[in-house]
């Protein structure tokens, strides 16, 4: 798709950057050659250096180019030096399915998840403890996805607070920002019975409350696992 005149209505930085990130994730522009200059995308996209400049800047902060002293602009490649936060762009610019993208979340949520869980049986202050066991009390048996899927983060909020790993709550906050930005995808593919798995949740907490560590990873794996396959 050939580059066009950026809409006035929207914030010219931001829309610039989303435009130039489509041509990036979407293989128009291949990893390893020269973007073209400022000058020339400024009088392509009928905007000022300056905005195409910002654009550029926020480009290289997601780890998709790389600026050099002179002002010329290396396109980097997606699979290398992007990050977790790429995942609905990927989406949107057709580089990757979206199926892929949520499994391959799932997955990735359910290897920090398992140890998580047994980090905090072993790591959690009573205190800590307590709020586990209190959002496994609090989980409902019944409801809509949304209604599930709030009350399972407030429990795993609680199971990696406990586990006392900043990686690992920093990886939450970041899959969680993803999972919003596909959140209405992810509304429609998926059935709230996927969550609706009280006992097991309650199992779970019960487990990492009575510090057994291995079977609260155990359990971990299997209340995960049914988001990998749905």
């Amino acid at each position: 798709m050939p580059l066009s005149p950026v809409p006035r209505s929207e914030t010219l930085s931001s829309s610039v950057y989303a435009t130039l990130l489509h041509e990036i994730l979407g293989g128009r522009w291949p990893p390893n050659e020269a973007a073209p200059s400022e000058r020339e995308l400024a009088a392509t996209l009928h905007v000022t250096r300056h905005v195409v400049r910002e654009a550029l800047k926020r480009l290289q902060q997601a780890g998709l180019v790389r600026i050099a002293q002179g002002g010329s602009t290396v396109v980097l490649d997606w699979r290398v030096h992007a990050g977790l936060d790429m995942g609905f762009a990927l989406i949107s610019a057709g580089a990757v399915p979206f199926a892929d993208i949520l499994h391959d979340t799932a997955v990735l949520r359910r290897t920090i998840g398992v140890d998580a869980a047994r980090l905090c049986a072993l790591n959690a202050s009573e205190e800590q403890l307590a709020a586990v066991t209190q959002a496994a009390a609090d989980y409902p048996e019944t409801g809509t996805l949304q209604a599930l899927a709030e009350a399972e983060l407030v429990l795993w909020t609680a199971i990696v607070v406990g586990s006392g790993n900043i990686a690992y709550r920093l990886a939450l906050n970041m899959l969680m920002r993803s999972i919003e930005e596909i959140g209405a995808d992810l509304v429609r593919g998926l059935n709230a019975e996927v969550l609706a798995d009280r006992n097991g949740q309650v199992g779970l907490a019960a487990a990492i409350a009575a510090r057994d560590a291995d079977t609260a990873a155990r359990l971990a794996h299997v209340q995960l696992s049914q988001l990998v396959n749905p």
